[in-house]
């Protein structure tokens, strides 16, 4: 070997602004088996979804075993998974988004000071997707913040530790509040159908329920916390099942046999789905050394809020450097549509980006599958951030996104994807988000209005 390739993690493809680089090495699956241990939680489902509902594989998320995968391959695998989802109602096993709890007279400070987003804005029985970021603008965590009440906060916290770093927030800030994590475990009912489910087991109220809103209910005599919320594109809702260690079981069950009823089943969380909705994964679209400004979420750094947060100075400080046009990261997130056989199961490692005009590799990809709908290959990946302003005259903020670009890369996906055998395929650089969202994100939305606006025009 020589050059790049003798070296595992890849030197042309540039992390200098990275602390920590990405490990890049393609070393596959090795088959290995998962150690069930009491270092890692079980969640309160953890035996309806490895025990009754047969799932075959697991993750650790949150230091909690997580099931990610319920169809066997020979049965289909995720793709089964991908068409139940989108054509009829599925329930996920998602106890791993443990949630944090912040309560007391400063709830609202506090959570103001630690999300970019203004907290004052969410009203009681609300939630907002947010975003926290450390004092460099890097995102430590993407959770859905919900109010259940006006002095408190619950973050249902993507895949990083989140609590001791409140929690030092606060003692450090000295606000008044507690800070822990409760017994409350979610699982989503995702899909067309969820609110026919949703109607059997709480009424015809759900269906009140505004994107985002929150609703008290009962199933089965046990005290949960709705929300209209999901991680999939799809119509969907979470329930949050209160003392969930004694409860959790008692509400699966009815929720299951709706599920069910409804030609449904459980699934793991959607990742093909989410793709294809361009929402965004903690850990493999982003960590605590990425900028919102480099993944899609510059929508979330206000202009116009006057409190002080975590990272404000350096998240306005680059979102001035690219307005001026000087982009301050040497990568930036795009979407991609490659070409290649059909991309069907997770990724296993950061497949490498080259441009085709070198030969170099140059970027990686970090969320790749393959969508039926559209009957390509799609994900998401890093590519350098100077090809695409030579080659683009959008800004290099969230109008990248905005259409297909004639911006060409090549991806080396494995041999079992290659259409030849050690040869990279062709991608270019794509609308994100792929398939539109039931639910749009604001982001969305504005975009939305704004092709509205303009055909009315016309």
């Amino acid at each position: 070997m020589s050059g790049d390739d003798a070296h595992y993690n890849v030197p042309s493809i540039d992390q200098s602004d990275r602390e920590l680089p990405r490990n890049l090495r393609q070393t596959g699956d090795p088959g290995i088996e998962m150690l069930v241990s009491t270092r890692v939680r079980k969640s309160p489902f953890f035996d309806k979804s490895f025990n009754e509902e047969g799932a075959w594989r697991a993750t650790v998320y949150n230091r909690v075993y997580h099931p990610r995968g319920l169809v066997e391959p020979e049965d289909g695998g995720a793709m089964v998974e991908y068409d139940a989802l989108v054509n009829k109602v599925t329930l996920w096993d998602v106890a791993v988004e443990r949630q944090i709890r912040v309560k007391g007279p400063d709830a609202e400070a506090l959570t103001n000071y630690l999300i970019t987003r203004d907290a004052t804005e969410i009203e009681p029985m609300n939630g907002r997707y947010v975003i926290l970021c450390n004092e460099d603008g890097g995102i430590l965590n993407d959770p859905v913040l919900l109010r259940p009440e006006e002095d408190e906060f619950w973050f249902s916290i993507s895949d990083s530790t989140l609590m001791q770093w409140i929690q030092g927030v606060n003692v450090g800030k000295d606000f008044d509040v507690e800070v822990d994590e409760i017994d409350v475990a979610p699982m989503q009912i995702q899909g067309p159908l969820s609110e026919d489910v949703m109607i059997d087991v709480v009424g015809e109220e759900v269906s009140d329920i505004p994107y985002y809103g929150l609703m008290d209910a009962e199933i089965n005599g046990v005290d949960v916390l709705i929300s209209q919320t999901g991680f999939s594109g799809e119509a969907g809702f979470e329930i949050y099942v209160k003392d969930a260690t004694k409860y959790a079981e008692d509400v699966w069950d009815p929720v299951m046999a709706s599920v069910k009823d409804h030609g449904g089943m459980q699934i793991a969380p959607g990742h093909h789905r989410r793709i294809a909705a361009g929402i965004l994964s903690w850990g493999q679209d982003m960590d605590h050394e990425t900028s919102p400004f480099q993944v899609n979420l510059g929508y979330h750094v206000p202009d116009d809020k006057d409190a002080d947060y975590i990272g404000k100075e350096a998240l306005e400080a680059q979102k001035e450097q690219i307005e001026s046009g000087e982009y301050p990261f040497e990568l930036k997130l795009v979407g991609l549509k490659m070409a290649g056989e059909p991309i069907r199961d997770y990724a296993n490692d950061f497949y490498h980006i080259s441009d085709p005009d070198t030969g170099e590799k140059c970027g990686y990809m970090t969320s790749p599958w393959w969508n039926p709908d559209l009957e390509t290959n799609i994900g998401m990946g890093f590519v350098p951030a100077e090809k695409l302003q030579a080659e683009t005259d959008a800004l290099l903020n969230d109008e990248i996104y905005e259409e297909d670009l004639d911006i060409e890369f090549q991806v080396h996906l494995p041999d079992e994807y290659a259409e030849e055998s050690g040869e990279p395929v062709f991608a270019t650089v794509a609308e994100v988000p792929f398939k539109e969202s039931v639910n749009p994100s604001a982001r969305e939305q504005a975009k939305l209005n704004a092709r509205q606006e303009a055909e009315s025009d016309d």
